[in-house]
Formats: C-alpha cells, sequence, structure tokens
C-alpha cells in the first residue's frame, strides 16, 4: 500500500491503494479492504478488488499495516490454528 490518510473528526478513513496488474493508483474506503491475520507473516495479507480492471489484489500485511488498517476500520479476518 502507497500511503494511507487519517481518519479526522469521525470522518471514515480511505487508503491509497495500487493495482500490479494495471498499474493503476486509486483511493479505496476501508469498506474496500479486507485484512486477514494468521498465525505467521505468510498468512497475514490484505486484499482489495481493483476499482479499474477487476482484479483481485493479496498484498502482505506487517505490524504497522495491520495497526493502520486496523484503527481505520477495515473488516478483519482472523485464523485460527487447528493445532
Amino acid at each position: 500500500m502507497s500511503g494511507f490518510s487519517r481518519t479526522v473528526a469521525g470522518a471514515p478513513a480511505v487508503f491509497r491503494a495500487g493495482c500490479p496488474d494495471c498499474r493503476s493508483r486509486f483511493v479505496l474506503a476501508a469498506a474496500a479492504l479486507r485484512l486477514v491475520m494468521g498465525a505467521s507473516d505468510r498468512t497475514t495479507f490484505y486484499s482489495f478488488s481493483c476499482p479499474d480492471c477487476g482484479s483481485s489484489v493479496r498484498k502482505p500485511a506487517g505490524e504497522r499495516i495491520v495497526e493502520l488498517l486496523t484503527h481505520g476500520g477495515v473488516r478483519t479476518l482472523r485464523l485460527h490454528s487447528t493445532v
């Protein structure tokens, strides 16, 4: 993700993103993103659909991105280990 904007005075958060397929850059509302938190870095990612070409985009999410997306109101799915 190339950048984030903060929620200001109750306004919804928006996030800047880019599509690796069509190379388009755009702004997405929190509702357009999904954060998946797994047991490891390999299973923690965020995803969205490109509004220009419709591609499904999945990108890794490190600790800082997880924090920003979570505080920005992005829907989160937590994966649980079956061990």
